[in-house]
């Protein structure tokens, strides 16, 4: 699977833009707001977050330009009846940021007027998403934490292997700083495995 590619935006479309990388072009789906920064970046090399999405008669990627909205994209796939081309829908009509304040706040409302959201989706993803997206970022930048990008790996990591949020940031904040992922994720199974899921 492709997770990530790094090369020259070559084209950005209102539907997709195109990475090349060593000669090939890879088109790639995107949110709105990643699809205009993609036009303004056209002939720059960068990093983009790539998700890919197999089906039968196709491969998609779906791509992002921070890691953090490739994770909120993946949380919302999580949601029933949410598939990749509505998460980028509802990522088009607001950002990630406000999407997680609505979610948080069960602002069923706010929600359900982004596009293609009706009540019942809205619902649907206040149920599923609540009290797992606002985490580890949030503390850092309110300043009552210091992570690195490996924290929030080993965080991910660890709420992906089912143990719950605030047991894994109360692990994950006493970790320090130059951690490597692996380890961590290794101290968090030991330490975290006898407090139950």
């Amino acid at each position: 699977m492709i997770a990530m590619l790094t090369g020259e935006i070559v084209e950005a479309t209102l539907e997709n833009f195109v990475v090349n990388v060593q000669g090939v072009g890879y088109e790639i789906l995107a949110s709105q707001q990643t699809l205009s920064d993609a036009q303004t970046l056209l002939g720059q090399n960068l990093r983009v977050y790539i998700h890919t999405h197999v089906r039968e008669d196709a491969l998609t990627l779906f791509g992002f330009l921070t890691r953090d909205d490739k994770e909120f994209f993946l949380e919302l796939l999580k949601v029933n009846g949410i598939g990749p081309k509505m998460a980028l829908a509802i990522m088009s009509g607001a950002s990630s940021h406000q999407i997680r304040e609505w979610i948080e706040t069960s602002d069923v409302k706010s929600l359900s007027k982004i596009p293609k959201v009706g009540k019942k989706t809205a619902e649907q993803m206040i149920l599923t998403l609540q009290g797992k997206l606002v985490r580890l970022e949030s503390k850092a930048a309110a300043g009552k934490l210091k992570i690195s990008e490996s924290h929030k790996q080993i965080a991910s990591a660890l709420v992906n292997l089912g143990f719950k949020s605030q047991k894994v940031d109360e692990f994950v904040a006493k970790l320090g700083l130059e951690i490597k992922i692996e380890e961590g994720v290794r101290e968090g199974l030991r330490a975290l495995s006898g407090q139950g899921m």
